[in-house]
């Protein structure tokens, strides 16, 4: 039976169940979300007079909890309308509206007495056929399921999300005893397509894959910390981005999460996995202890390893928590020689041969933790799962890891790996030296594109499943180059489409990467159908090369400086107005001249993560590469449509004027950058550069014929430039903006309007193109715009006079 999923409930409003909740919302499914009455009236509603059988009342926990998880900063939805999608009740009076949705998803509290009741009264209700599951992370999925009817065992699983539930891809799916294998098909294949998620089938063992292993590997470190003299800076230097692993890194994540929460899932480990080599490890070391008994759990508690304070000057201030004094001191900087020899290298996967190799006490803590780590992994295969890659997915995608326990192995060698589990007296499961002996020397291998693991049952390499859908760049890369210099590659995608994949450091766009995509146009026109602009780094692009407009412009270079600035807007024309269809392929950040690529492709394939936006004014100038033009052209545009044009083209000057950027993809369609009916979100970042493809292959399949230059851009004069000096002079008067804002504010007018013309004319894309580049050039001759790009190189972050 091909099923289909048009509207899900979700029986519990916490953060974990409000958050999914809106992520169904955010990928177009009507949700019933449910919780408990409650028992008593609360201050307010005495005041009013309600009684508890009134449904505000009746529905006062869901309501609060949804309203809270919405208000929360980052959001758990793509689009606040999307909440419209969202309906909300009670258990005892919406119940029986089970009976219409295609899913049911428990996400009560972590009580297996709890959760049976739960089930018991849905097992009433549901409509036989009807996917039902829990969120449970930890709690035998067995357990829960015993008693119910057997339609409801043949639909019940785990689903485990990770919080937050739009953010963290991880999606585990637990089968139970007599779990249908089409219903843990359908949902492998659901949560990857739909819910943009990396789906993991994993066995139904403590903690199942993801906080098994991440579990671990706190744990392991909490006890190695103070043996090696460390503190909780060190380590949170030393487990971070050098790494590839979030900026909080372990502490602060701790913070964050809610040392709590870490404790209940340790405690569940210990409790359950009594044969687990390593249990030890699960044990409370006396610090942690210390902190649970303070109820220093974290952000939620006002202090866990760091602490908030105001000093005496009213400045806020982050304090550390001492180890051995248990005490809070201030923080202290964290160095280290081995950390200073991989600056220059910057793929993280390259790093750790350096890493493990270093003669200070990093270079032993990284030896010591990635020892454990090794064992520990090679030991839960068969125990959570018969495949190796599932363990690298699940932390990946979990944990926020940019590689997994077996690619880092692969990545310092297995010989070397070995050695290092040796050293800390441990031994990898004997499946380790079976593949050694049968001359396998790796757990991974690329081969025509696909990516290889070693199966253990088998002893041979197969072919990671599900990767049809998926074009990964790192594996086509080497065999399907068509060109290169420093600033991007070109790969053959197939079918007669090409890629160009930025290479440059944050993906900035310089000389080189320029040229780059001109070679990609000439190659595509030339023997080629399409051109797809796209990469799978962490941000498509952060935006112009700053730093080479700097020294041009401290060094006076006006004629290199404008010739510079020609080439980026000449390219961006010759992306819009080539013979072959251009699709930008943005994710991540996408902002500056990151957003003015996508804003002149004939299509946006956008991520659904996707922050993109023009943000020069935080650097002093306008957008220089298309921006200031495009946004007039797109309001020229809307005027067809609206009578009042100043006003239209008033919002498309105040999303340039307030540098916005969109927190998601479907916000910047409010913006004006992408466009409705033309650009398409894509959930799955893993699909988006195979859905790019497509998309370039349909188009020129369909004809695709080289556009007609635009002369026919409505632009209004002295009439907009009037209403907008107006506003900016009013916003200095009132001190909102400073007089070099002012200045960049009134030079975007001047494009943005068409110049001083006398009445609305029609003008051509190169006359607001020359009038954009006039003006960015003489704001780079402003010394205030000088510090403010200064002052951004140094600290990545704009500044405000």
């Amino acid at each position: 039976m091909k099923r289909h999923i048009n509207k899900v409930a979700v029986i519990g409003s916490g953060i974990m169940g409000s958050g999914i909740a809106c992520h169904f919302a955010n990928i177009g499914v009507e949700v019933l979300l449910l919780d408990i009455v409650p028992r008593e009236l609360n201050d307010k509603e005495k005041a009013k007079g309600l009684t508890l059988e009134d449904k505000v009342v009746r529905n006062r926990l869901v309501n609060d909890s949804l309203a809270a998880s919405l208000k929360s900063k980052p959001s758990p939805i793509y689009h606040q309308k999307f909440a419209d999608r969202i309906t909300t009740g009670n258990m005892e009076d919406d119940i029986s509206k089970v009976a219409d949705v295609d899913w049911i998803i428990e996400v009560v509290v972590e009580r297996l007495d709890i959760k049976k009741q739960v089930f018991e009264n849905l097992d009433k209700h549901r409509t036989p056929g009807t996917l039902i599951t829990s969120n449970t992370s930890g709690i035998p999925i067995k357990f829960m399921s015993d008693g119910r009817s057997d339609d409801f065992q043949k639909h019940f699983c785990g689903t485990h999300f990770f919080n937050p539930a739009r953010y963290l891809k991880l999606f585990e799916i637990i089968p139970g005893p007599k779990t249908s294998q089409d219903v843990l098909e359908f949902l492998n294949g659901y949560g990857e397509q739909f819910l943009g998620k990396t789906s993991v089938v994993a066995k139904d063992t403590p903690a199942f894959i993801g906080n098994r292993i991440g579990i671990f590997s706190i744990q392991s470190l909490f006890h190695a910390v103070k043996d090696l003299g460390m503190t909780v800076e060190e380590v949170d230097k030393l487990t971070g981005p050098v790494i590839g692993r979030p900026k909080s890194a372990t502490f602060r994540t701790v913070d964050v999460v809610g040392l709590d929460t870490l404790v209940h899932v340790a405690n569940g480990i210990s409790e359950n996995c009594k044969d687990d080599e390593r249990h030890e490890l699960f044990q409370l070391p006396d610090f942690i202890q210390t902190m649970m008994d303070n109820k220093w759990l974290g952000s939620k508690s006002g202090q866990g390893f760091y602490k908030k304070i105001k000093g005496d000057n009213g400045k806020s201030e982050i304090l550390t928590l001492d180890l051995d004094s248990m005490d809070y001191r201030s923080k202290k900087s964290a160095k280290f020689a081995t950390l200073e020899l991989t600056k220059t290298i910057d793929k993280v996967i390259d790093r750790f041969p350096i890493l493990v190799g270093g003669k200070d006490k990093a270079g032993g803590f990284y030896r010591k933790s990635f020892g454990a780590l090794f064992a520990y992994v090679t030991h839960r295969i068969p125990e959570i799962t018969d495949e190796l890659y599932k363990i690298d997915d699940a932390m990946k995608a979990g944990f926020g890891w940019e590689h997994g326990p077996f690619q880092i192995w692969d990545a310092v060698g297995l010989d070397k790996g070995l050695e290092l589990i040796k050293a800390e007296g441990l031994e990898a499961a004997s499946w380790v030296s079976e593949m050694k002996e049968a001359g396998i020397d790796s757990f991974y291998t690329v081969k025509e594109g696909n990516t290889y693991f070693y199966d253990i049952p088998k002893k041979t390499m197969e072919k990671v499943p599900g990767q049809d859908a998926f074009i990964i760049l790192d594996n086509i890369r080497k065999t399907k180059e068509v060109f290169k210099n420093s600033g991007v590659v070109i790969e053959d995608l197939g079918d007669g489409i090409l890629n160009c994949e930025f290479q440059s450091k944050m993906n900035t766009i310089g000389g080189d990467v320029l040229a780059g995509l001109n070679k990609a146009v000439d190659l595509a026109e030339k023997d080629f159908a399409g051109l797809v602009i796209g990469n799978q780094a962490a941000n498509f692009s952060v935006g112009a090369n700053i730093g080479m407009i700097f020294m041009m412009a401290v060094e006076q270079e006006y004629d290199e400086l404008n010739m510079a600035i020609k080439m980026f807007q000449d390219t961006m024309m010759r992306m819009r107005y080539s013979s072959i269809p251009t699709v930008s392929a943005p994710h991540g950040m996408a902002l500056g001249g990151g957003c003015e690529l996508s804003m002149h492709a004939d299509k946006v394939v956008a991520a659904a993560e996707t922050y993109i936006g023009l943000v020069e004014f935080g650097v002093g100038v306008i957008p220089g590469g298309g921006g200031s033009k495009e946004m007039a052209l797109r309001a020229a545009d809307t005027f067809r449509k609206n009578d009042v044009e100043l006003n239209v083209l008033q919002e498309y000057f105040l999303t340039i004027g307030m540098a916005k950027v969109s927190t998601s993809a479907y916000e910047a369609f409010d913006l004006g950058i992408l466009q409705k009916g033309k650009d398409v979100v894509v959930v799955n970042k893993d699909r988006q550069i195979a859905t790019a493809k497509a998309h370039a292959k349909i188009m020129a399949d369909a004809g695709y014929t080289k556009p007609v230059k635009r002369k026919d851009v409505k632009v209004l004069g002295k009439q907009a430039l009037g209403m907008f000096l107006v506003g900016t002079d009013s916003m200095e008067a009132g001190h909102y903006i400073s007089e070099h804002d002012k200045k960049i504010a009134d030079k975007l007018a001047y494009v943005m309007a068409g110049g001083d013309l006398s009445e609305a004319t029609m003008v051509t894309e190169q006359y607001l193109l020359d009038l954009e580049r006039e003006a960015f050039l003489s704001l780079c001759t402003e010394r205030k715009t000088l510090e403010r790009i200064q002052h951004m190189l140094k600290t990545g972050k704009p500044l405000r006079n």
